[in-house]
Order: C-alpha cells, then sequence, then structure tokens
C-alpha cells in the first residue's frame, strides 16, 4: 500500500500545471445536486469524511454513467446504507468520454476519493496501477480486508473472476480489487436497429450471412434512403478492429497489442500460432483500414467518429436517438433487450465469433480501493453489501420504485424518469442479483449464467504482459497510436498516405522492442502453464 512519493508529487505538479493552462478536464455535462465532480473532490481532501448521518462518507469512482439527476436516489441509497453499515456514498458518475482521463488525474493528484471504478481497458488499468502502488492489497496478510469485510462477495464470485483480481502488485502477489459479477466472456456483436432494417426490405439473415466486407449494398440503399445527413455505420475504433481482425487486447498493454484467434474456433490460436503481434503492422489491419476508408468516402462513417475528442459522446448519442443502422458492440448477454427499451426501437445483435474467456474478460470491470482512501475498511464493506443485497443493489443501479420504475407480477417497467438516472450497471456490481425486467422476465439470471458458463477459454487466458521495463517506449508508441489509430479505424484519411507514417512513427518510438518483450514473456508464460 505504498506510494512511490517523487511520482505523486510529480503528477501532483503535472494536474497543477495542467489547470493553470486552462485543461483541467472539466466537467462538460450537467452535474446533479448529489453529484461531484473531480475538482470539487480535490479540496475536501483534508475534510472528516463523515455524513450528517453520523455515518462514513464513502467516494465512489464510476465509469460510463448518464446521469442528470440522482438526487432522490441518493437520499434513499444513504439512508438504506447508514442504517445497515454506518455508510454513505458520494458518487462520482464519471462518462464514457470523460473517466479515462479525470480518473487518472483524480489518481495522480492523491485525491480523497475511497473506490475506482478499474479494468483491463481503463486508462486507470487495474495490472499497472497496483503495480504502481495506486490500489490497497485487500487480502495482504497483516491486514485482511477481504477476509474481514468482503467475504459474501468473495466466495459468490465465479472462480475466473477470482482468478482474474489476483495479480502482481506493489505489496506482492494478491487480490487488489473486487470484480463485478457481469459479462465473464469476450464477444463482440453488431448491434442493429431493427426498425430501419426493415423498413428498406432487409432481415437479420442479411446481416448474419456477411461481415462488415460485405455490407455496402445494406449501406448504400439505407443511406440513399435516410437522406445525405444520415450515417448508418455506428463504429467504434477499437472495437472495431477486434471485429474486423478476429483479435483480442492483450492485458497488460493498455490496448497497444493483440493477439489473434481462429475465428472458427476461439480455443485456437490464429494463423501466425501463439504469438503477440504489432497489430498495426498485418495485413488484416491494412484491409479493415482501407473497407472503412471506401464506407467513409461513400458517406457511411460520421467524420465526427474519427475524433478523438467529441467520437465516445457522439456514438452514444446517435445510439440513443437510433440514429444509425450498424453499430459495434463489446457485447453483454441480453444487452439487446436494455437497449431495445432505452432506444425505443427493436435491437438486435449479431454475434462475430463464440464467446470465450481470456485476461481481458476477467478484468473486465473491478472496483478497487484505493491507498489514498482514508476508510478502507469501510469501502470494502460498502462492496460487500452492494454485491450481496438486491435492495441496494436494485436501487443503486435502476433508481427508486414508483419514480424510475414499478412493478409488474415482480418484475421492473421502466418509466421516463429512469431516462434521468442510467448507471452503467456492468461497471458497478453483481448483476444477477438485480431484480428482472419485464423484457428479461424471470429466469433471466439463470440463463446469464449458463451462457457465459459455457463459454470457451482463449488459448492465452491468464497472461498479463508486464510492461514496467518499457515505460518509455509505451508512452512513446501511445502517442503515436492516440494521432493515428481513431482516424484509420474510421476511415477518415487516406490509407496510402497515412499507414505508412504511422508504421514508420511506430517503429521510431520503439513499437518492436514492446513486442519482442510481451512475447518472450508470453512464451515464459506458456512453458510455466504446461509445466503445470
Amino acid at each position: 500500500m505504498k506510494r512511490k512519493v517523487l511520482s505523486v508529487i510529480l503528477a501532483c505538479a503535472m494536474t497543477l500545471s495542467l489547470a493553470a493552462c486552462g485543461n483541467s478536464g472539466a466537467d462538460t455535462g450537467t452535474q446533479s445536486e448529489g453529484t461531484e465532480s473531480t475538482e470539487s473532490t480535490e479540496s475536501a481532501g483534508e475534510e472528516a469524511s463523515s455524513s450528517d448521518e453520523g455515518g462514513t462518507v464513502i467516494k465512489v469512482y464510476f465509469e460510463g454513467s448518464d446521469v442528470s439527476d440522482d438526487s432522490a436516489v441518493l437520499e434513499e441509497v444513504n439512508k438504506y446504507l447508514n442504517e445497515k453499515i454506518g455508510v454513505s456514498i458520494e458518487p462520482i458518475w464519471g462518462t464514457w468520454s470523460d473517466f479515462n482521463e479525470k480518473s487518472v488525474l483524480a489518481l495522480q493528484g492523491g485525491e480523497d476519493i475511497d473506490i475506482y471504478f478499474t479494468s483491463s481497458w481503463t486508462a486507470d488499468e487495474y495490472v499497472k496501477f497496483a503495480r504502481d502502488g495506486y490500489w490497497v492489497r485487500l487480502d495482504d496478510p497483516d491486514n485482511n480486508l477481504l477476509e474481514e469485510y468482503g467475504k459474501e462477495v468473495w466466495d459468490l464470485l465465479p472462480e475466473v473472476l477470482r482468478n482474474g483480481a489476483m495479480i502482481e502488485g506493489m505489496d506482492g502477489f494478491g487480490v487488489y480489487a473486487i470484480p463485478t459479477y457481469k459479462d465473464i466472456a469476450q464477444q463482440y456483436r453488431w448491434d442493429v436497429n431493427m426498425d430501419l432494417l426493415e423498413k428498406y426490405g432487409y432481415t437479420l439473415a442479411d446481416i448474419e450471412n456477411t461481415d462488415y466486407y460485405g455490407f455496402g449494398d445494406i449501406l448504400k440503399t439505407v443511406k440513399e434512403g435516410e437522406g445525405e445527413n444520415f450515417y448508418p455505420l455506428n463504429v467504434e475504433g477499437l472495437v472495431l478492429e477486434r471485429i474486423g481482425t478476429t483479435s483480442s487486447v492483450v492485458t497488460g498493454a493498455a490496448t497497444l497489442l493483440s493477439f489473434y484467434f481462429n475465428p472458427d474456433d476461439v480455443t485456437q490460436p490464429g494463423e501466425d500460432g501463439l504469438v503477440i503481434q504489432n497489430k498495426w503492422g498485418t495485413d488484416e489491419f491494412e484491409k479493415l483500414a482501407r473497407q472503412s476508408r471506401e464506407y467513409f468516402l461513400a458517406g457511411y462513417i460520421d467524420p465526427g467518429l474519427s475524433n478523438t475528442n467529441q467520437a465516445a459522446d457522439l456514438r452514444m448519442q446517435k445510439y440513443k436517438n437510433a440514429d444509425y443502422l450498424l453499430g459495434t458492440q463489446s457485447y453483454a448477454y441480453g444487452y439487446e433487450l436494455d437497449m431495445s427499451v432505452e432506444r425505443g426501437i427493436h435491437v438486435e445483435m449479431v454475434p462475430c465469433t463464440e464467446p470465450y474467456v481470456d485476461t481481458v474478460s476477467s478484468q473486465g470491470a473491478l472496483m478497487a480501493v484505493s491507498t489514498t482512501s482514508k476508510n478502507p475498511e469501510k469501502a470494502v464493506e460498502f462492496l460487500n453489501l452492494l454485491n450481496t443485497d438486491g435492495t441496494l443493489m436494485t436501487m443503486l443501479n435502476y433508481g427508486l420504485e414508483g419514480v424510475h420504475y414499478n412493478l409488474e407480477e415482480g418484475l421492473v417497467k421502466f418509466t421516463e424518469e429512469r431516462k434521468q438516472y442510467t448507471p452503467w450497471t456492468n461497471g458497478m456490481g453483481n448483476v444477477t442479483i438485480l431484480t428482472e425486467t419485464v423484457d428479461q422476465g424471470k429466469g433471466w439470471w439463470d440463463e446469464f449464467k449458463a451462457f457465459y458458463g459455457a463459454a470457451e477459454e482463449s488459448p492465452i487466458l491468464g497472461y498479463t504482459y508486464n510492461s514496467s521495463e518499457m515505460e518509455t517506449e509505451i508512452a512513446a508508441v501511445k502517442n503515436v497510436i492516440d494521432e493515428y489509430s481513431l482516424p484509420l479505424l474510421t476511415g477518415a484519411v487516406d490509407v496510402d498516405e497515412k499507414l505508412p507514417e504511422f508504421l514508420a512513427k511506430l517503429d521510431e518510438a520503439g513499437m518492436q522492442k514492446i513486442v519482442d518483450d510481451a512475447n518472450a514473456q508470453l512464451q515464459e508464460f506458456l512453458a510455466a502453464k504446461g509445466g503445470n
């Protein structure tokens, strides 16, 4: 639980410098009464953590939220928490567009926040930030918070999630976060606006029987019918990359590296075998970039989706308004039902591969206690209750009965008010204790568990790249990727001009050194695995 003092001092200095330059990452969304920005928590860092009711205040940084009014929900949630464990919470509703920047700034600035969402794919990456001393080791032999305050949640988690949480951190090999019990396996799917698809005489089979490289005629027909200002493809760059190249992200490499698997058998590697590659230099990536360029020039991809500063918000707004034909999704079981309700259309999702479990998915969503927390015991106690108490989990996720939803024969039916309060459920806790919705029906969570229980395992499940010896190269490579990857993935730039330029800059930044290092570690991992 020790922190490198020098790095924190430098990080604080960096944060102050950014603020002085007017780039403090101020929230662009509406702050509700119960919401607190990272800026406001900084000034509260030295205040006593106690609520008006006398309980301990726990500040929680969530990811992927769309919350404009949480005041009524928090009033009831905190009343419930105070009665149960003497705690109240102050959530920070991070959004898809601001979480990465703001959460890292808050961590590096040593802000007084108790719990952070973390994962294998966010900027506050679980493994790296554990190694750098930002997360409390929960099963520390000298102070086993998990055993004393979190045993119930730990015992109910599937083995693959418990194993995924056990990593090498600053305080040794152990557990540095509590996984959220959500979709355990990876699966990428096409998100289909069925209302629009059927309007033009197509069926779901027309999507199922082709792929990204064969959507041209359908996209052309719908584009012509809907008009010049309609863009039928609503794509997320890195998800499209995984779909189009049949690859998975390498954990620990901040989405810089990929492992390619057999699309017909996810338990087997691709043609190049058990190796990690520079994904941007493969034939698969070039093919994908050229197809995206063709679609972009035809007017099928909104130019705004190539702009890092607006892509996430724009994409989510298009989904919310049903302003798309086909999108890319990292799938969770039943997501099509949730999105049909949220968007007011019929949504279907077409799988691109079978579901598979890899290290990314086993570390896909966790809640970590920050080493700056003044109340780590209460933080773990809160997470334990959240993941085991269906009343609390439902209230914090779905809002209040009679306001955000009603019950029909014991099932949740959302109201219009729900649109003002939609946290990202999968990023919060144990979804299997939520009250089932009318659209899901009774027995839904049994089906959910069966679906993920049948998922196959990646041939490199358990492997995590340790980038500690390549931090300089990682930082340089990431800057290059941030400049070139999204415009290439969304077709906004000429491939013949920009791809060679991209690859040359990656080479200069040390990409091959990272690839070689990652492969050496992978071979050691596979040898040790084979020996077991």
